[in-house]
């Protein structure tokens, strides 16, 4: 009986509700509208079962507790439940069997989860796993393109056809391997078809797939890998092959080990090229694969995401078959996807959930086209294929909006002044344009049509952005400056706001006819948030819920008690508001919060936006004065990037261009240093004096501040995957500097 054909049952139980037809696993399909008894694995309408000792706040008698009976401070109730509707679970090409569950989380690799499921409405939708919304896309789209790369400099494509049969044979390679469920799946290396084809290949063969950030070191490459019980890992070449054979004795679970591009230079018993892995399996009965595929279930693991671990070890998260589908298919509801017409381009880290959710899952839900870029895309590369691959539509970090953004600023300055003349008039109607379309009015300037044909369609054009309808931006704060800046240049871009926690995306704003400049957007449909504690201006702790939610930190019951309470609900550790239209603003993060020593709180990004704003040869600033007396404040200078991603001394064009505006010659960040450059560290006192001036009490002025001798980076550590400051790691590097800059202070006070 193939997966198509198969019958909804909810826990795999037998007996529904008195008024509905008895139902077994053995394929009778139930009537439309079957009703779901109060213990099975969904959960109806957020109508959580609460402090019972046995479910809610308590692991099995045999396991430690995974949740404080009694939370120290009280958490939300979960959001109210409306009458209870019955949850069509019947539509043939979405048949799914759940595992039996008990709670809504888990930190057990092999124990289910309730379903946060709805009534009806977005959120009642039949949970299905991964290979079922894999299959149904190949029966409507098989021949279209779905994976689009260079081989030996070439172009070459594969259909959503093809790619199905790549995983299922990579799935029977892991089988013949010895992949055992619910055991990892490591991949080490930039984003490329053998990297999705492993990912999905692990999970139709009951693996669990994890990524790993190429960055690693050996040693943050073991933890995850011993972590996650690896019994394969993939490696891209030979580079990252070194980190794991580095490690290897200590990975007690690991049978094999994949390199994907070019032979691995060693030979031993255990090591594959692709060719040799990919033909392991062949052997491998259909039937056997099947057997596996057939007993996946939606409401357990399927992939891990590790955090970046800034703060200590990072957390294994678990996502299940629902959270990654149902995310998926409901993100390409929002976004308004159109089903074998999208194409992506994919360059961010694919251990990141950002990545992975839009790239392989999101893709997967309409059947787009996913074109790979170079290894090279975040040092240059990434606007070559961009401009290849014309995007409809394209998720960037505020670092690669930021970068753009950069670069045109540098080509505007080298314009002759008549172009310059009509590049600002364009963008003053490009603003003007966008600024109307977000209140609803609509206006259209005299002159666009003009400015769209002189100015705005050459941009879209020379950032290959001529096709992308949705422009997102997320994984960080992005400026307002950022997004004004590609608002006047009638390319909005929309933010995403979420965590690998929800699977991805939680608010989300596509539309320059629904949003607010610098908000979060609204929560996706199906989803629910609540603040926490707010305060009187109405900041309070984001709290999630949705089917978007994961199932717990693996191996992590304390951890998991922190991030979710006892009601369901995940507390993502940001502070936000809500404005009258429910657009979300995030206002600060708790861990990230300055607590001066007189006691005030204060959320660092926007002091620090808006000093890079003021002063634009600052490339990155980082605000200091937790349980100190005074704010202060450690700056880079921008410069050039080598090859590797490491910072030179060579000053940026726009900060070269920023130095000649003031009449100072240096070229070099140590020559700026070297002399303090008496007209930078003016404008840059000049900057800080605006910002302060703006300061809503005399605690939040920064009193003091430095510039560095290197730009913080990827390679450095200062910044994390998504290019997030890692402010923990910062100032454990430069303490030294820190304790110079209050001493300094103390000394003249």
């Amino acid at each position: 009986m193939s997966n198509k054909e198969k019958s909804v049952v909810i826990n795999g139980a037998a007996d529904m509700n008195a008024d509905s037809e008895s139902i077994s696993s053995q394929g009778v399909e139930p009537t439309a509208g079957a009703g779901v008894k109060s213990d099975s694995s969904v959960i109806l309408n957020g109508n959580v079962p609460t402090a019972d000792p046995h479910t809610a706040a308590r692991a099995s008698e045999d396991q430690e507790p995974e949740h404080p009976a009694e939370p120290s401070t009280p958490a939300p109730e979960a959001p109210d439940a409306e009458e209870l509707r019955e949850v069509p679970l019947t539509a043939a090409s979405l048949a799914t069997t759940l595992s039996p569950a008990e709670q809504l989380w888990s930190t057990r690799r092999d124990q289910a989860v309730k379903l946060r499921m709805e009534g009806s409405g977005p959120g009642s939708e039949a949970p299905i796993t991964i290979h079922q919304m894999f299959l149904e896309t190949v029966e409507r789209f098989g021949d279209h393109p779905a994976l689009v790369f260079k081989k030996d400099g070439q172009q070459a494509s594969m259909t959503w056809r093809q790619y199905y049969e790549q995983c299922r044979a990579a799935a029977k390679s892991f089988l013949q391997l010895g992949l055992e469920r619910y055991h990892g799946v490591a991949i080490l290396g930039f984003n490329s078809p053998e990297w999705f084809i492993s990912d999905l290949g692990s999970i139709f063969a009951g693996g669990l797939a994890t990524g790993i950030y190429t960055t690693n070191s050996p040693e943050a490459c073991q933890y995850v890998a011993a972590n996650c019980e690896a019994n394969v890992v993939v490696v891209e070449n030979q580079k990252q092959l070194d980190k794991i054979l580095q490690v290897k004795d200590q990975l007690p679970h690991l049978k094999a080990i994949v390199q994907y591009r070019g032979e691995p230079q060693q030979k031993a018993p255990y090591l594959y090229s692709w060719e040799e892995f990919m033909k392991l399996g062949e052997d491998v009965p259909d039937e056997q694969l099947d057997a596996v595929i057939d007993s996946l279930r939606a409401n357990e693991c399927c992939t891990l995401i590790y955090t970046s671990g800034t703060t200590g070890n990072p957390k294994g998260v678990m996502l299940s078959h629902d959270n990654m589908t149902w995310t998926a298919r409901t993100a390409s509801v929002v976004i308004k996807a159109k089903g074998g017409v999208e194409v992506l381009v994919s360059y961010l880290p694919l251990s990141h959930v950002a990545a992975q959710l839009i790239d392989i899952f999101v893709c997967m839900s309409f059947a787009g086209t996913t074109v790979f870029a170079e290894p090279d895309a975040l040092k240059g590369s990434l606007v070559n294929t961009l401009k290849e691959a014309r995007p409809t539509l394209f998720l960037g970090v505020p670092r690669v909006w930021e970068k753009m953004q950069e670069r045109m600023k540098t080509v505007g300055a080298k314009a002759s002044p008549l172009r310059k003349r009509v590049a600002d008039w364009a963008k003053s109607i490009g603003l003007q344009y966008n600024q109307s379309a977000m209140t609803g009015e609509n206006a259209v300037p005299w002159g666009f049509m003009l400015a769209n044909n002189l100015v705005f369609k050459k941009v879209r054009e020379a950032l290959g952005l001529d096709r992308c309808r949705v422009c997102l931006s997320g994984a960080a704060p992005i400026t307002k400056d950022t997004l004004e800046y590609f608002m006047s240049l009638n390319i909005p871009v929309m933010e995403v706001y979420g965590m690998s926690e929800s699977s991805g995306p939680h608010t989300v704003a596509v539309s320059i006819n629904d949003y607010r400049l610098t908000s979060c957007g609204k929560v996706m449909p199906g989803c629910k948030t609540n603040l926490e504690n707010p305060d009187a201006d109405g900041n309070g702790e984001i709290c999630f819920w949705g089917r978007n939610v994961f199932m717990g930190y693996l191996n992590m019951p304390d951890k998991l008690a922190d991030a979710v309470d006892e009601n369901g609900w995940l507390h993502s550790g940001d502070l936000g508001r809500n404005d009258e239209r429910d657009f979300l603003y995030i206002t600060g993060r708790i861990k990230e919060l300055i607590i001066t020593a007189g006691g005030e709180n204060i959320p660092p990004v926007p002091i620090e936006d808006a000093l890079k704003a003021e002063v634009p040869i600052i490339s990155n600033a980082m605000l200091l004065g937790d349980k100190l007396k005074f704010l202060s404040m450690m700056l880079t200078l921008k410069c050039n990037m080598d090859d590797n991603g490491e910072p030179t001394d060579e000053l940026s064009p726009e900060a070269l261009d920023f130095c000649q505006q003031h009449g100072v010659k240096a070229t070099k960040v140590s020559e700026v240093l070297a002399n303090k450059e008496p007209a930078i560290y003016k404008a840059i006192q000049e900057g800080v004096d605006r910002v302060n001036a703006r300061a809503t009490s005399n605690a939040q002025k920064v009193q003091k501040w430095v510039v560095l001798e290197r730009d913080f980076s990827l390679p450095g550590g200062e910044l994390g995957p998504t290019m997030k400051l890692r402010r923990p790691i910062v100032v454990k590097m430069y303490q030294d500097k820190i304790n110079e800059l209050y001493a300094v202070a103390a000394e003249k006070q």
